[in-house]
């Protein structure tokens, strides 16, 4: 027993209480950006209002500083001055510069400036875009937190940093926040941040990006929801100076509602539901959405020509177009009650039978169909034949029509005839 005891092989010491007292040490070094923020806060201090030169100085300090780990830090202090505590206001024991966005001058060369300070910032250390655009995030959650003024001069900061594509659109999500809509701090918001982007690009520009996060749909929720109507949206917006903004929503909208409108109509139409009860929706959405009628006749027509399957072969497709749109005729009827409309109506229907190769003998055939079903009527016809034609076949589909245009002519001189061989 003594011996077994003895043959057991002493027990190694272990490191335990060194490797404890390293982990405390990383621990707070990680944990503590008051050094961190020291060295900055100093730095833009001595560089003072000259931009160039804190460009510069956070472009050589970054070689020094950890500025991965302390990304918040930093762009706190180059927005507020300082640490940020939670809402929005200055830590009390921090440290603070004026040689931040909230203490320039508010107007928008400045602001162009102070965004090109992060521009070069963030192209030089790339790591730092996703903490920055977090960064924007936030800010924007604390707006309520800040001055009228500080609210002014990050709204168009970060509409010029959204023209250049610094930021995302994706960040606007922010401007959702429940109490910052409610007290509509996120239109005026909005209002001012709109500005300075179209500003440096324009609508279309700004209608791309929206899109590309899937916000083209939602500017309305800047507002409580009992605001959220087109006509609110445009009047608080025009007057603010924004109209083309005003204009895009409305547009939207206007889109929105048109692919409504096609879907809806397609179901009835598949359903076989009465010609009346279609025409009484039609117009009811029309009212309510301000469509116009050759936005309707253009949706009726592509709806009714994606009812059926077209035979394939260019003899019998004529035939059973006729015969479909002889079907549809009253429901055509019922919204082109404007030549404008007839004439959308015949630039359709040559734009179909063009993109359609077996429809290209069909065009003329379609036309006198629908004259005789009231569809259409002579001075449209007679406008599309003379200078409002597309390009799109035009030769063939011209040729097409030169007799019956030549029969459309001699109503005046009372020669016209029957017109059997057109038919």
């Amino acid at each position: 027993r003594v011996s077994f005891m003895n043959n057991q092989k002493p027990q190694k010491p272990t490191l335990s209480g060194q490797r404890f007292k390293t982990r405390k040490r990383d621990e707070k070094e990680r944990f503590d950006p008051t050094q961190f923020q020291d060295c900055i806060i100093q730095g833009l201090t001595e560089t003072g209002t000259d931009l160039e030169a804190v460009a510069k100085f956070l472009d050589a300090s970054g070689a020094k500083l950890d500025y991965r780990r302390y990304a918040e830090t930093l762009f706190d202090i180059l927005v507020a001055g300082g640490m940020l505590a939670p809402g929005g206001t200055l830590a009390d024991d921090t440290t603070r510069t004026n040689v931040c966005v909230f203490a320039a001058q508010e107007d928008l060369e400045t602001m162009q400036a102070f965004a090109q300070v992060f521009n070069k910032l963030i192209r030089r250390y790339k790591y730092l875009e996703k903490g920055f655009e977090d960064e924007v995030k936030k800010l924007l959650l604390f707006l309520k937190g800040f001055s009228e003024s500080e609210r002014n001069k990050l709204a168009m900061l970060t509409g010029i940093l959204l023209a250049n594509g610094t930021l995302n659109a994706s960040i606007l999500n922010s401007l959702y926040n429940e109490n910052l809509v409610k007290e509509g701090v996120s239109a005026a918001f909005a209002v001012k941040l709109f500005k300075s982007w179209i500003n440096e690009k324009d609508i279309n520009a700004v209608a791309v990006s929206l899109r590309k996060v899937n916000m083209d749909n939602r500017l309305m929720e800047l507002f409580p929801a009992n605001k959220q109507s087109v006509e609110h949206f445009s009047k608080y917006f025009t007057e603010a100076g924004l109209k083309e903004l005003s204009e895009y929503v409305r547009n939207q909208q206007s889109i929105g509602a048109r692919k409504e409108l096609q879907k809806e109509l397609q179901e009835q139409m598949s359903r076989g539901d009465p010609f009346k009860d279609i025409i009484l929706y039609v117009k009811e959405e029309m009212k309510k959405n301000n469509i116009s009628e050759q936005t309707v006749v253009a949706i009726i027509w592509s709806s009714v020509m994606s009812t059926v399957e077209w035979n394939k072969k260019e003899e019998l497709v004529a035939e059973q177009a006729i015969k479909h749109l002889k079907q549809y005729s009253p429901l055509l009827a019922a919204f082109t009650t404007q030549g404008q409309s007839e004439l959308t109506l015949l630039l359709k229907i040559q734009e179909y039978c063009y993109d359609n190769i077996h429809f290209m003998k069909a065009f003329q055939k379609i036309v006198v169909l629908f004259y005789k079903a009231e569809v259409l009527s002579e001075e449209p016809i007679l406008k599309w034949y003379k200078d409002a034609h597309l390009a799109k076949g035009k030769s063939v589909f011209l040729e097409q029509m030169k007799k019956f245009v030549e029969w459309l002519k001699n109503a005046e001189e009372g020669k016209r005839s029957s017109l059997p061989h057109l038919l």
